[in-house]
């Protein structure tokens, strides 16, 4: 009987890439791998194993919050294996048993004082005045254009330009956006994850689908970098919508280091980019015509001889003829 697949075919390779480069992907790794077991409700005995032997060599290793976020999720999923549970000092989870609620709230914490945010026509106003359509244009032509090592210098380069970057998101639309962008990173769902990602960024929605189905990554972590995406929330969404990228480790790693050293100005320079570069396609596409567009355009006129005989003179002398005076 053949082998089943490994769930997490890279797992091997990332770590061995992360000792060799010292970048620590084990939290991110552990996120995925809890991701993706918990996604189905029943699993074979190798997949239990398989688990269980990956996860248990990345517990004690990763960081406090990582481990307290997969003991959350594992917490609430029905076949978690036992050997998990007991490293993570969890229970099993009995039929009917419901999930534990939250405590409430004092009434003696103050609530934050509430900022008024900016209304959508506010909003599009500040994004239209960013950067002249022209220089957007060129902009985006060529970080698109680019090669992977060409990006990533672009975008350094763009921190220290005198160039206007667009406004920052609201972050509490923000919040919400990276919510929709990562469910529909899990679902695959890459017509839903461009449509939210142009209504969140304001991009047009061209834009957003070329951020979506680039190879190489660097559009797609410059909009999650405008959103204010956390870095291992921005690596689940980016292997998640794209399976075939995460097949290649050079190329998980690369785009993780690029996404940690990228600056927020950087990033909400090109996102201003892109909607100025859509302004001046817009232009071009509707030029008014010049106020000597018609004179150039006119054929010139023949020149008319003006007539020996006027109107109305020719029936006064016909009139004169026929009477005979």
């Amino acid at each position: 009987m053949p082998a089943s697949p490994p769930m997490f075919p890279g797992f091997d390779g990332l770590l061995t890439l992360s000792r060799r480069e010292g970048v620590d992907v084990r939290p991110t790794l552990l996120r995925v791998l809890t991701d993706l077991y918990v996604q189905a409700p029943n699993h074979t005995i190798d997949e239990e194993k398989q688990f269980v032997e990956l996860t248990a060599r990345l517990i004690d290793q990763v960081d406090d919050a990582t481990r307290a976020a997969v003991r959350a999720r594992l917490s609430i999923y029905p076949n978690t294996p036992r050997a998990i549970l007991s490293r993570l000092n969890l229970h099993p989870t009995e039929p009917g048993q419901s999930v534990p609620l939250a405590q409430p709230i004092s009434a003696a914490e103050s609530p934050a004082p509430t900022v008024k945010q900016p209304s959508e026509a506010q909003m599009r106003v500040a994004a239209n005045m960013a950067m002249a359509p022209r220089d957007a244009s060129e902009i985006s032509t060529l970080f698109f254009a680019a090669s992977s090592s060409e990006r990533a210098q672009i975008l350094h380069n763009l921190a220290e330009t005198p160039l206007r970057s667009s406004a920052r998101i609201p972050q509490a639309r923000a919040a919400r956006a990276m919510h929709i962008l990562e469910m529909a990173a899990f679902a695959e769902d890459r017509d839903n994850f461009a449509r939210e990602l142009s209504e969140a960024l304001m991009l047009p929605a061209a834009i957003a689908e070329q951020v979506v189905s680039d190879p190489g990554g660097e559009p797609l972590a410059c909009c999650a970098k405008a959103l204010g995406m956390r870095s291992d929330i921005f690596q689940r969404v980016l292997l998640f919508l794209n399976p075939e990228f995460g097949t290649s480790v050079t190329n998980v790693y690369r785009i993780a280091r690029m996404y940690d050293v990228l600056s927020e100005r950087s990033a909400l320079i090109m996102v201003a980019a892109w909607r100025g570069a859509h302004m001046a396609a817009t232009r071009a596409k509707f030029r008014p015509a010049l106020y000597d567009d018609e004179r150039q355009r006119a054929r010139p006129s023949m020149p008319q001889a003006r007539p020996g005989v006027q109107p109305g003179e020719d029936i006064t002398r016909v009139t004169r003829n026929s009477s005979g005076r």
